[in-house]
């Protein structure tokens, strides 16, 4: 009688430990499916704020952030999509909310400010800056501090923090663009120049600094094109640019002569000239 007792008691053992085996064996998959998951929502995370469509990225934020109210990572994923779709409106109050949380960072206080000076809110922006501590410094940091400083006309604040925003960048054409467009409004046309000249050595492709630094030499009574590298079309609208700004100085023929230049230049219809020729022939 003893051996079929053994036997039961033997396969009752046996069945226990597989089914032990078998949680254990399910719990270990259940987790590496998380680990899975977690890895595949971060790279999707990524690629919905980096190359994928804004309005997609937008509606995919939208979406998980209601689903999971708590996480903050989705909050910040929603308030970057939505600046970068061009609604920095909509993305201010999620700034908010995260800038709100226990877990939010110096980077996010930043980016708030940065959608507040996108919505032209600059006292705000001012104070959500200087509720970050001196400490934090970063090249996004610096140059909104010297925006902010522009806004108030508080040039040597505006300067210090341009010159720091500068040494902690790779890539300043941007910031010497902004720069120098800072020394174009308060009249210091030369060291505009200048600054417009050192972004473009950084990006020659920034037209912006190139069609500002006409200005600057306009603003000079300078109507000679600067040496940079330029198209024919850029050549053409540098021209036109040129023309505008000796009309603003007063002078009529110069400003003709650049404009026909600009005109015959372009190797399509330039209606924008032509339109600003006929109105100073007329």
């Amino acid at each position: 009688m003893r051996h079929p007792l053994l036997v039961t008691l033997g396969l009752t053992a046996a069945l226990g430990l597989s089914a032990c085996e078998d949680i254990r064996g399910k719990n270990q998959v259940d987790r590496a499916m998380s680990a899975v998951n977690a890895v595949d929502e971060n790279n999707l995370s990524d690629i919905m704020l980096t190359v994928a469509d804004a309005g997609e990225a937008v509606n995919y934020f939208k979406r998980a952030a209601s689903e999971n109210p708590d996480r903050l990572d989705l909050q910040r994923g929603l308030a970057k999509s939505l600046v970068r779709a061009g609604r920095a409106t909509e993305a201010v109050p999620v700034w908010r909310k995260v800038v709100k949380s226990a877990e939010a960072t110096d980077d996010d206080r930043v980016d708030l400010a940065d959608s507040l000076i996108r919505t032209g809110q600059w006292d705000d922006a001012d104070a959500a800056l200087d509720a970050i501590p001196p400490t934090f410094e970063s090249f996004k940091r610096y140059r909104l501090e010297a925006m902010v400083a522009d806004s108030n006309k508080e040039w040597k604040k505006a300067d210090s923090f341009y010159e720091t925003a500068i040494g902690l960048t790779t890539r300043p054409a941007s910031v010497l663009n902004n720069w120098g467009y800072s020394k174009l409004t308060r009249g210091d046309f030369a060291e505009a120049e200048r600054l417009f000249g050192e972004a473009i050595r950084n990006d020659p492709a920034l037209f912006t600094a190139k069609n500002n630094i006409v200005l600057a030499r306009g603003a000079q009574r300078n109507y000679s094109l600067p040496v940079i590298p330029m198209n024919q079309i850029e050549r053409a609208q540098l021209l036109h640019t040129l023309g505008l700004s000796a009309v603003k100085q007063g002078d009529i023929e110069t400003a003709k002569g650049l404009l026909h230049e600009a005109i015959d230049t372009h190797p399509q219809h330039f209606e924008a000239a032509v339109r600003s020729l006929r109105a100073l022939e007329s």
